[in-house]
């Protein structure tokens, strides 16, 4: 079911649906996202139910199934933002917001290199769409140089992700496999990579380049919020937030580039 519902949300990523201004108008397409949610969880379930009772082991032997198969509800069980139904539940540090996932891309003067947005709760899976992104930033302008490392917090630590930019993008990651709130390895976190990344982490090189994270995104977020007094979008639709947060974006870097040039003039 996960599957489909990851389909489910690339295809409304490609085919957006415009939000309508009439709340009776958006009462309908709540009403029918959660129609469609449900048709595709039963569709995704009942694939699921006929590959356990046909699928075969190595050995030829049927898959042991449930006793108790899940049965989807016969109406939406889910629930469903009238106001913008793109939106999804945000965790923030005191609770939930109604809202979007906002992600960034900079570089070691703050210049931010791709902007996104997501209405999943967690950056879990932001690191591989994030890196390309920005590579296809780069390359849009005329830039062929790949960057030299790519330094993420523990939230994005995914190794399908990882092995993606590593492999095929070739630059390398370094995502530490802890929170800096935890004094010790997760349950089960130990050994192989998760040794490996602490390694690469506890070296000079990689503290120095990890050390850039904090220097970089993490003020770009402090000045957006507290200092230009942006704390929620105004638009609604995955369309217009994602503009909204890109504009957000580009106004940092002009200001980046006119500070730069006043810099320059007084030099």
């Amino acid at each position: 079911m996960r599957e489909g519902k990851r389909q489910l949300e690339q295809h409304r990523w490609r085919h957006p649906d415009p939000i309508p201004r009439s709340r009776r108008e958006r009462l309908l397409l709540a009403a029918e996202r959660l129609e469609v949610e449900l048709d595709v969880e039963r569709r995704a379930n009942a694939a699921y139910e006929h590959n356990r009772a046909t699928a075969r082991d190595r050995l030829g032997r049927r898959l042991g199934g449930r006793t108790d198969p899940y049965r989807p509800p016969e109406v939406p069980a889910a629930k469903a933002n009238v106001t913008d139904p793109d939106s999804r539940p945000i965790p923030v540090g005191f609770g939930f917001v109604q809202g979007y996932n906002a992600q960034a891309a900079v570089n070691e003067q703050q210049i931010v290199l791709a902007a996104e947005i997501t209405n999943n709760s967690t950056d879990f899976s932001q690191l591989d769409p994030m890196v390309t992104a920005t590579l296809g930033e780069l390359e849009r302008a005329g830039i062929e140089q790949l960057p030299e490392a790519v330094a993420a917090d523990a939230g994005y630590w995914n190794e399908q992700h990882m092995d993606e930019v590593t492999a095929n993008k070739h630059i390398p990651v370094l995502i530490p496999p802890d929170k800096g709130s935890r004094g010790t390895p997760r349950p089960g976190w130990t050994g192989g990579r998760y040794e490996w990344m602490r390694r690469v982490l506890s070296t000079e090189l990689g503290q120095r380049l990890y050390r850039k994270r904090a220097q970089t995104v993490e003020p770009l977020f402090g000045n957006t919020k507290h200092n230009n007094g942006v704390y929620r979008f105004h638009r609604r639709g995955r369309v217009k937030v994602r503009t909204e947060w890109r504009l957000l974006m580009m106004t940092h870097n002009l200001g980046k580039l006119h500070r730069h040039q006043l810099a320059a003039m007084g030099a």
